[in-house]
């Protein structure tokens, strides 16, 4: 899969593209991530991509003509704009998204950019929650790592991406490991039962409690039961 990334700030990526799955899927071949560097558009000769908005207000906005010459010639790939105005991000995105054979994210940066470049050179506004940041890198490097772990072959057990939080509707139940008995605190018995049906309704069980207690917003109207 490749991915573009147009920024501001390319070397923020320097960390998050060098370290565990994402890096695992660009040495195998299976990722590719090109940072596109919004100034080389910049205008004038202090290479400028902001000024003060129509109207009036605080901050800054980006201007239409760098994203524009960024984007147009990545007018063949899904081009996605990370915004707080965005539909929310979730794990059926990431799934669609990683389907793609290419995709462009587009990090904004002061109080957003010109209406026009959502308008007229963005497929896709996405948010990564009821917050804001001070721009788009940080969910770019959340939607790269999301994908990564998607593809086949980056991760090692090709059954764990699938039997996570959200792949059912709900939160993925607790787990454990070894020892058993750490001071005291033990690991449920069914789990060292050997009787893989209890564990799977256990499982189960845990499952739908959770997400009861944490998220009930992602259970259908009227869901009472526990099992």
């Amino acid at each position: 899969m490749h991915i573009n990334v147009v920024t501001m700030f390319p070397a923020f990526f320097d960390g998050p593209l060098d370290v565990s799955i994402v890096a695992r899927g660009i040495e195998a071949g299976l990722l590719e991530v090109d940072l596109l560097d919004l100034r080389d558009h910049g205008l004038g000769r202090h290479r400028q991509l902001d000024d003060a908005p129509f109207g009036g207000g605080p901050g800054m906005v980006m201007m239409v003509e760098p994203l524009a010459a960024a984007l147009e010639p990545l007018a063949g790939t899904h081009r996605v704009l990370f915004s707080p105005a965005g539909a929310p991000l979730t794990q059926a995105t990431l799934d669609r998204w990683a389907g793609m054979p290419e995709i462009t994210f587009v990090c904004g940066r002061f109080e957003g950019v010109d209406q026009r470049v959502v308008d007229n050179y963005v497929d896709e506004e996405t948010s990564v929650g009821d917050f804001v940041l001070a721009g788009g890198e940080v969910a770019a490097a959340l939607a790269i790592e999301g994908i990564a772990r998607l593809l086949p072959g980056v991760v090692g057990n090709p059954d764990s991406a699938g039997s996570e939080s959200f792949r059912d509707g709900l939160l993925e139940e607790p787990v454990y490991t070894r020892p058993a008995d750490f001071r005291g605190w033990q690991v449920p018995e069914v789990l060292l039962s050997g009787n893989h049906a209890l564990v799977e309704e256990w499982r189960r069980e845990q499952r739908i409690r959770r997400t009861r207690e944490r998220r009930p917003d992602l259970l259908p109207d009227g869901e009472t039961s526990e099992t």
